[in-house]
């Protein structure tokens, strides 16, 4: 049982720790990081993005954020860039570099081989008295007290302030961009967050057949057609092919219940009018929205009151939009 408090509360204390270090280097936020962020703005290359050890692979993420947000960028391992991938950087690019002292060897070493080709820097750091701190361009500050580890040694606090810092980097430079989810979803094709973006109504209602009957259909009629096309439910129309309203296996449910000789029953008696539609260019997002705010499982695709064909809500999970 003390094994078990002991694990509460030491994982209590890592993340209190790591939430605290995050909110004090907000603080830290001032004019040089205006200034960084600037800079990359006004970058006509690349944002090449380089670390040693844990720093590589939140180099790495960041890396991949700012890819994804509109600031094209590349990821440089440290150590490799001093034995030969310095010749992936062009003129026109940046460097981000990510170190907690600034002093490890393989950082000396490739700060005055960039500073010799020109190449602005920028570097994230928690040791301002540290060689890339002093000679960076721009110096985005992430300071802490301690690491999360009892011995004050493993890279956990730094890390994570690291990370928050590159993501608030990535946004500032989202929102100064303009960048809009139009633009996110051209970057996410694959996926499910990528069909949240581009996916819409008229990509999946044609899977469907389009279950339709008149306004006086009899019930067999109604019937049959909702079980052949197995989307528990059937459009109904006029004469002139409009739309008139709609009929759910729960209509037919209530009508059984209500009437005790169905035959002479036709559609118009027993449909709803005036049925939610939904345009075929609507994303399948707002598709989705429709049917969870009126508490339903299938929608009409309409074009000016013609049927176009239905979508189900079975759609959209199959299409991972769920």
């Amino acid at each position: 049982m003390n094994l078990i408090k002991n694990i509460r509360e030491t994982a209590k204390r890592v993340l209190l720790n790591e939430a605290q270090a995050v909110e004090k280097v907000s603080s830290f936020i001032d004019q040089e990081f205006e200034s960084a962020v600037d800079a990359i703005l006004k970058c006509n290359g690349r944002v090449v993005v380089s670390g040693i050890g844990k720093s590589a692979i939140v180099a790495n993420k960041i890396t991949a954020t700012l890819n994804s947000t509109g600031t094209p960028s590349m990821y440089m391992h440290a150590a490799d860039a001093i034995h030969g991938d310095l010749g992936m950087i062009k003129q026109e690019d940046m460097v981000l570099l990510l170190s907690k002292s600034g002093n490890t060897p393989e950082i000396k070493v490739l700060i005055p081989l960039l500073k010799r080709a020109g190449v602005p820097m920028i570097g994230m750091v928690s040791n301002l008295q540290s060689d890339l701190a002093q000679h960076a361009d721009f110096v985005i500050n992430g300071t802490i007290d301690e690491e999360a580890c009892p011995h004050n040694l493993a890279p956990t606090t730094s890390t994570t302030v690291h990370l928050a810092l590159g993501d608030a980097l990535a946004v500032c430079l989202l929102e100064a961009r303009g960048f809009t989810s139009s633009d996110f979803a051209r970057f996410h094709p694959g996926g499910s967050l990528g069909k949240q973006l581009y996916l819409r109504v008229s990509d999946i209602y044609p899977q469907n057949q389009c279950p339709v009957v008149d306004t006086d259909a009899g019930i067999e009629e109604i019937i049959l057609e909702m079980t052949s096309k197995r989307l528990g439910a059937t459009a109904v129309i006029d004469e002139a092919q409009v739309l008139k309203g709609i009929i759910t296996d729960g209509d037919l449910r209530r009508m059984l219940k209500s009437k005790n000789a169905p035959d002479g029953i036709r559609a118009e008696s027993i449909m709803t009018s005036n049925p939610l539609t939904i345009s075929k260019n609507k994303f399948a997002t707002q598709a989705l929205v429709m049917m969870q705010n009126n508490n339903i499982t299938q929608l009409i695709v309409a074009e000016d009151q013609k049927v176009l064909g239905f979508v189900h809500l079975h759609d959209l999970l199959k299409e991972g939009i769920i």
